[in-house]
């Protein structure tokens, strides 16, 4: 579905990527992790259209195209909920912004409420509900694009513990019911074991893809599973020798 190749980008005299290549394949759940500062958010702000690209392709099914930003959803770590609408007001925003028939938004919006949790939360403000609540609605609010890829940067990391284990089922939800391909960034190894079909291992910058790991085994899966154990262990020691070679 998405295919990167050669993609290069400076900041002045600081070369983030240079020649960097990625296949995201449709249907597929792939998630980056590296180093803190590798260049993976910058890899999103350049498809999204952010940052322009110093050098490469960027190609869409099999076309290439400047960006995605009328291809991709993008959900980030701050659920970005403006806090004076309700929250189906919120999720309703890619709508009206779309200019789509509001009684048929809203219609849609309500049912994914019920089918996320937020069922008769939906005239609430986003400072009334908790941060759980709120990234439940900025998925709604993601699922209203309607695009066939969903970026994910790091989503559910500022959420606690037992909030964010119920989010990742919600997650994995994205690829099983409502067939979108999704594109994560993450910090959480173990996160990414639980939800990625493919996983991405990142460099420090220059980025590039060091290692990568096909996982296989059905979802939803155990953390205690001991293949997703030993590549665990195996991820987290590169990265922090990362993290030590820059000390």
């Amino acid at each position: 579905m998405l295919s990167v190749s050669g993609l290069t980008k400076n900041f002045e005299d600081l070369t983030v990527m240079e020649g960097f290549d990625l296949t995201v394949p449709r249907g597929g759940f792939t998630t980056l992790i590296g180093p803190s500062g590798c260049g993976k958010s910058t890899l999103f702000d350049i498809l999204t259209g952010v940052f322009p690209r110093d050098g490469g392709r960027i190609s869409w099914l099999g076309e290439d195209v400047p960006d995605l930003m009328s291809n991709a959803a993008y959900m980030q770590q701050k659920d970005l909920l403006l806090p004076w609408l309700s929250l189906i007001d919120n999720a309703l925003l890619p709508a009206k912004i779309a200019g789509i028939d509001e009684n048929n938004s809203r219609e849609k919006a309500s049912a994914l409420f019920g089918r996320l949790g937020l069922h008769d939360f939906e005239k609430y403000i986003p400072q009334k509900v908790s941060g759980g609540m709120r990234q439940r609605c900025a998925l709604v609010r993601t699922l209203m694009f309607e695009h066939e890829l969903v970026l994910l940067d790091e989503p559910l990391s500022s959420l606690d513990a037992i909030t964010r284990r119920s989010l990742q089922a919600l997650l994995l939800l994205l690829q099983s019911e409502f067939n979108k391909t999704i594109l994560m960034i993450t910090h959480d190894i173990e996160e990414a074991l639980l939800l990625s079909d493919e996983l991405l291992v990142m460099t420090p910058m220059p980025m590039q893809v060091r290692e990568r790991f096909v996982l296989e085994m059905p979802k939803p899966r155990r953390s205690s599973n001991p293949e997703l154990l030993k590549i665990k262990e195996h991820v987290l020691e590169e990265l922090e020798g990362d993290l030590n070679d820059t000390i």
